[in-house]
């Protein structure tokens, strides 16, 4: 017999309960995100102004428009999130095999942050977005609880700009 499954991080992290798609809607800002990526650690010093847009399509999936400068340049990124097992969990198909990503709505105050989870194999981020540039420092704890809840630390942990952002691009700068 084969031993059952190990569990992944992400099993172990509780979505948002009752939580109302359409209140995701509208922009937000990347305030933190906590990962062990290694382009993003060698990169970190390079970090740009980034803001997504929450669109609700047939009221569960949603597109996700991110903009963010790429050498100087303002880009647009395409996204969508597709319903997973449960509510508050997504699934991100990217191009080729084994390039989704599972996503979980970790915590969430429509008016002020959103926590997200991130999994791509075995490797699990956290992003912090407010609904401003710049949140509390109470918003900022939570935000820390989360990311040691799943193994992260301060020192895989990158604050984003607070100026600098995007607030368009033209159509030969957009990712599908």
């Amino acid at each position: 017999r084969r031993p059952p499954p190990a569990q992944s991080p992400l099993d172990k992290v509780v979505a948002q309960e009752g939580l109302s798609l359409l209140k995701l809607a509208g922009r937000w800002f990347l305030v933190s995100v906590a990962s062990r990526c290694s382009h993003l650690a060698e990169h970190s010093h390079q970090l740009e102004a980034t803001t997504m847009m929450v669109t609700v399509l047939d009221g569960e999936s949603l597109a996700i428009s991110t903009l963010r400068k790429l050498d100087g340049m303002c880009w647009e990124i395409r996204q969508r999130y597709l319903p997973a097992q449960a509510p508050g969990r997504f699934l991100l198909k990217g191009r080729g095999h084994g390039s989704k990503v599972d996503v979980v709505v970790g915590e969430v105050d429509p008016s002020s942050f959103a926590i997200l989870y991130y999994q791509k194999g075995r490797s699990i981020s956290v992003k912090l977005y407010g609904r401003t540039s710049q949140v509390s420092d109470a918003i900022v704890d939570k935000f820390e609880q989360h990311v040691r809840a799943v193994g992260l630390s301060d020192d895989v942990t990158y604050y984003f700009p607070t100026y600098g952002f995007c607030d368009s691009t033209d159509e030969f700068h957009v990712l599908d």
